[in-house]
């Protein structure tokens, strides 16, 4: 039997935001295009290109900035290493000139202006609400098209693409649903993150994926760092302003610091109250989606829209529960990453098709388990603690206010944040063997719920708070 093999580095991707399915997958979907064609043809042998956009990401695309995306990845830029301070000065440029370099290896002209990325606002396709197609030209006149599906998290599909290379039966411990999890783990006596570690071999070294885990936590820990530093205005037309740096402030009540190590040491000087801890838990989560709403780097965990989370909840542990530390910084991310794909795998982690519950709801349900274990919890308390997570994000919908993932996305953040530490509090006081609900029952849950949600609830802007919160954005 085969089955989908993901690995950590799949649900933890560091990018640049608002959106995992609406920029990053897009962008990707890009450069894949982009590839594609150098292989077949060349790509000085194009002469014009053209992309429309379906579906959702036609529908919240402005305001998730899915037209920049393609736009930076037609250009092959890299949305790991591309500067995020020149992203306005490069769209303004390609739109003045009305031309862009595809691929850094052929001038075509390019107008951005709805003209070369168009939005079908009333065109949806079939096998994915988020959806985008690439047009070329070559110089003898002949055209080529590419559709990709974006389909969250950064994962894209390319259509009639034969994904069998996607799936592998070399594991030493394959994994579909959270029983095949507790199984493995029962029968050899590990730890989940010992698991995930054994499974990641199949792709690299220890080594290197401790290296990568770590360069994981480190863009977490300086996206929170920026945001908790940043003031001013979020872009897109809502006027949100930033809170993150003014609560930073307020907290630390004058105390000082020069970088990240004294920053947290001067957290801990205030003390560990429940309300002071509470405020900086929100702090965290809010100092991330920020960050991501401003087209900073973040990552993608396993979302852009819930990239708060993980890094809110790890943050908190390293800061009240004395957890910097390397090994349980591992531990964390392993056991979180490996809940993340038991929902993808069952379920959906796009909001497009699952509303926000398969955002929110799934990061916190990441970040419960990944706290349990780092906490001394069991295999089963971590699981129970994911399930907690999630059933109380059950029918979430996505609502984004003019398709910008500020309101009420930034928020959700701190809440997942709290709901992911009040699970992983009552797991670890309790005896799963006697809890009533198990984590594939709410994985089944969540995705009849996802199937059964009303289309105007995942993420197209078209009800709930995007449609009762009276606002006049002419770029949306």
């Amino acid at each position: 039997m085969n089955r989908e093999s993901i690995s950590i580095f799949d649900m933890f991707k560091i990018g640049i935001g608002p959106s995992s399915s609406h920029t990053l997958g897009p962008w990707r979907a890009a450069l894949r295009f982009l590839e594609s064609i150098d292989t077949q043809f060349g790509l000085e042998e194009v002469s014009a290109v053209k992309v429309l956009l379906y579906g959702s990401l036609a529908k919240t695309g402005k305001g998730h900035g899915t037209d920049i995306a393609v736009i930076l990845g037609v250009c092959g830029e890299d949305p790991v290493t591309f500067d995020v301070n020149i992203i306005t000065t490069t769209i303004q440029q390609i739109s003045t000139e009305g031309k862009l370099n595809l691929g850094g290896k052929k001038i075509v002209p390019f107008d951005p202006n709805n003209v070369s990325v168009e939005f079908l606002m009333t065109e949806s396709l079939p096998f994915h609400p988020n959806a985008l197609t690439f047009l070329c030209t070559l110089n003898n006149g002949n055209e080529v098209a590419e559709t990709y599906y974006s389909i969250g998290g950064g994962f894209v599909v390319k259509e009639g693409e034969d994904n069998s290379s996607k799936l592998n039966n070399d594991l030493p411990f394959p994994i579909e649903k959270s029983a095949d999890l507790l199984h493995w783990c029962i029968k050899s006596g590990l730890s989940i993150a010992d698991v995930v570690m054994e499974n990641e071999h199949a792709w690299r070294s220890e080594k290197e994926t401790r290296a990568g885990v770590l360069k994981i936590w480190e863009t977490m820990r300086d996206c929170i760092y920026r945001g908790c530093h940043i003031g001013g205005i979020l872009p897109g037309g809502l006027n949100v302003t930033r809170r993150a740096s003014a609560l930073n402030k307020r907290l630390l009540k004058g105390r000082t610091y020069n970088n990240y190590d004294e920053w947290v040491q001067a957290i801990r000087e205030g003390g560990s109250g429940f309300q002071y801890t509470l405020d900086w838990v929100s702090c965290f989560a809010l100092a991330v989606n920020e960050e991501n709403a401003a087209f900073s780097r973040v990552v993608t965990a396993p979302t852009n829209g819930a990239a708060g989370v993980i890094p809110a909840v790890l943050q908190y542990f390293v800061t009240f529960c004395d957890g910097y530390d390397e090994e349980k910084i591992l531990n964390y991310m392993l056991t979180s990453s490996e809940i993340g794909s038991i929902f993808k795998k069952g379920a959906t982690i796009s909001a497009a098709m699952g509303g926000c519950q398969a955002e929110i709801g799934v990061s916190s349900a990441m970040a419960a388990a990944g706290l349990t274990a780092v906490l001394g919890g069991t295999v089963k308390q971590c699981l129970q603690a994911a399930e907690i997570a999630m059933e109380h994000h059950l029918g979430l919908t996505c609502d984004p206010i003019a398709g910008l993932v500020q309101v009420p996305c930034i928020e959700r953040n701190t809440m997942g944040s709290i709901k992911a530490i009040t699970a992983s509090q009552l797991a670890l006081q309790s005896n799963p063997d006697n809890a009533r609900v198990s984590l594939d029952a709410v994985v089944n849950t969540m995705w009849e719920t996802a199937l059964d949600m009303n289309h105007k609830y995942k993420e197209t802007a078209e009800g709930g708070l995007a449609t009762n919160i009276p606002i006049s954005l002419p770029e949306c």
